[in-house]
């Protein structure tokens, strides 16, 4: 996989947050996600689809259509 760098982070995340959350990179196949708070740790990458699905299954589980 192409090393990404269109890195991120959650709308959600915000200076009452302190600012942390997940960070998010995609390309046209695969998406990365990290933490925000230390990058360097590392990526847990899957396919769009297979993260598609996990984000339909959040809204799903929020009462979002």
């Amino acid at each position: 996989m192409t090393t990404l760098t269109n890195w991120r982070k959650s709308s959600y995340s915000g200076e009452g947050d302190g600012n942390s959350c997940v960070e998010i990179a995609n390309s046209t196949t695969h998406v990365a996600v990290r933490d925000s708070k230390v990058p360097s740790y590392g990526t847990f990458t899957v396919s769009t689809e297979v993260f598609a699905e996990f984000v339909g299954g959040i809204k799903r589980a929020d009462g979002e259509s």
